[in-house]
Parts: structure tokens; C-alpha cells; sequence
């Protein structure tokens, strides 16, 4: 289940209910111009029915007094319409004007939103969620997981070698690995799952309703990763350790049993940073 983010939150409000009440007015609009003009034309006609007989007629006696009445009445409502037609047109247009402005602000409001949430719970460089996020994500995914009675296993992935990357190749080197490998694993997962970059080069994934027998398919999708550095290309290797999670215990109890299989795997595969140090020119830098 996806996390709902501020954005959405703000969402709430939404832009799109304003535009529902533009089209709305717009509606409204429309049927008080299809009014004006079928009421012009039935006062029209009316006028006429007026006027036609007293043409035909060759008598100017009070049917011709009544006529001028009735004409003349007629004219006033039609201006007494025109001026109530002139006060909606200008009430109409003082709300479009009015919706218009607060579209505006809240679109003004949901990008800066949107932006504060990118800087809280995303980490710059790689656009995963970072620590904190992650970790009040964990809680919650475990909450779920006790309450549902479904399997949630915790992956732990650490690059290897990248220290030996940044001082060889230079930081942006490095940072091209981690973005590299932030968007493979992102790719790798399915939408329910989470990627998270704790710090560094280590990072955190969340896969609810996954046994951990399953997880070997998602270090299959992001296993041989190369990154391209200026035409040098440099092998993304990593240990990485993963358990189910067991009820009852609590979020850092089931961080540390995973910090335990990714450590006991980085030293069961420390000649992995050695042969991909090979791949690294020493000239560089």
C-alpha cells in the first residue's frame, strides 16, 4: 500500500474542484445568454402582435391608447431585463476573476508543498526516501504486517568499494554509482515496495508480503550494474542481507538480525571490493 504524501494531502483541495465551478459558471453563463435572447425574441413578437393589428386597423380610438401602453410597458422590462442582465454578466465575471486567483494560490501552495516534502522525506541524490522516512515507514509497514497477519521481509544492501571510487575517481564518480544504483533498484521493486538510502552507500527496502526465499528475484534484477564514468566503465557490486520479520519484536530488533546478515555477507565477500578495485585505473586523479 502506497504512502500517502503531503502533496496528497494538500490535494485535498484540489484545483480541480475550482475548475469544476468555472465550468459550472460557465453553464450558468450560457443559459442566461440562451434566456436573454429568448426573451428578446418573444418580447419582440409580442410587440409585434401589438403593433400588427393596430396597423391593419383604419380606427384611432382607445385600442390605439392601449397599444402605446402596452408598448411602452413592454419597453421597460425589456431595459429593466438588460440592467439585471448587466449585474449577473458583472457577478459572473467577479467570481471567475475571484476562482481564478485562488487557483493560482493553490497551485502556488501544492508546488511549495510538494517541494518541502521532497526535502524532508527524499534524499537529494538519489530521490529515494531517505532515513527518516524510511524508518517511520518500516514502523508502519510492521503495524500492518501484525495486524493482517502478512509476511514483511527487510533488505539491506551495501555497496562495496565505493570509498575506494570516491578517492580514485573523485566524488562524482561516486555519486554517478549511488544514482545508478538508486534508479536500478527502484526499477527492481514492485510499487507496494520501498526503497530507502539510510546514508552513504547503504540502503534499506521494504517488501511487504514477500518471504525472504522470494527476495533472491529482486538482487537478481539489480545484480551487473555498470556505470559508464567518462568511458571508464565501473562494475556496481554490493553484500546485502535480508529476515523475515517476527512478531513481536520491534523495528530496531528486526534492523539489527538484518544488519547481522548483511555484515556476515560483506565478509563473506570482501574480495569482491578487491577485484572491482582492479577495475579502477590508478591514474585517474
Amino acid at each position: 500500500m502506497a504512502e500517502r504524501t503531503p502533496s496528497q494531502d494538500a490535494a485535498s483541495v484540489h484545483p480541480e474542484a475550482f475548475r469544476d465551478h468555472l465550468r459550472k459558471l460557465d453553464q450558468h453563463q450560457w443559459w442566461l445568454w440562451s434566456s436573454t435572447v429568448l426573451v428578446l425574441i418573444l418580447l419582440t413578437v409580442a410587440v409585434a402582435s401589438f403593433a400588427f393589428p393596430a396597423l391593419l386597423s383604419r380606427e384611432q380610438t382607445t385600442y390605439s391608447f392601449y397599444l402605446n401602453q402596452a408598448v411602452r410597458s413592454l419597453v421597460g422590462i425589456v431595459l429593466l431585463f438588460a440592467v439585471y442582465l448587466v449585474y449577473q454578466q458583472s457577478m459572473i465575471m467577479r467570481m471567475r476573476n475571484q476562482l481564478s486567483d485562488q487557483i493560482q494560490s493553490i497551485a502556488k501552495v501544492q508546488t511549495l508543498t510538494d517541494e518541502v516534502y521532497k526535502l524532508a522525506a527524499l534524499d537529494q541524490l538519489t530521490g529515494l526516501y531517505n532515513r527518516r522516512s524510511g524508518e517511520h515507514r518500516l514502523a508502519e509497514e510492521i503495524s500492518r504486517a501484525v495486524r493482517h497477519q502478512r509476511p514483511l521481509t527487510l533488505l539491506l544492501i551495501d555497496l562495496d568499494g565505493l570509498k575506494l571510487i570516491n578517492d580514485k575517481m573523485g566524488h562524482a564518480a561516486g555519486d554517478l554509482v549511488l544514482k545508478g544504483f538508486a534508479e536500478r533498484l527502484q526499477k527492481a521493486i514492485r510499487g507496494s515496495d520501498l526503497a530507502v538510502r539510510l546514508g552513504g552507500d547503504e540502503f534499506m527496502v521494504l517488501l511487504p508480503e514477500c518471504r525472504a526465499e522470494e527476495v533472491g528475484h529482486v538482487i537478481g534484477r539489480v545484480e551487473g550494474l555498470e556505470v559508464d564514468y567518462n568511458g571508464t566503465v565501473i562494475p556496481c557490486r554490493f553484500s546485502r542481507g535480508w529476515t523475515d520479520f517476527k512478531p513481536g519484536e520491534t523495528p530496531e530488533e528486526l534492523l539489527k538480525r538484518a544488519d547481522e546478515a548483511l555484515y556476515s555477507n560483506k565478509r563473506a565477500g570482501k574480495q569482491n571490493a578487491l577485484a572491482q578495485s582492479k577495475h579502477i585505473p590508478q591514474s585517474v586523479v
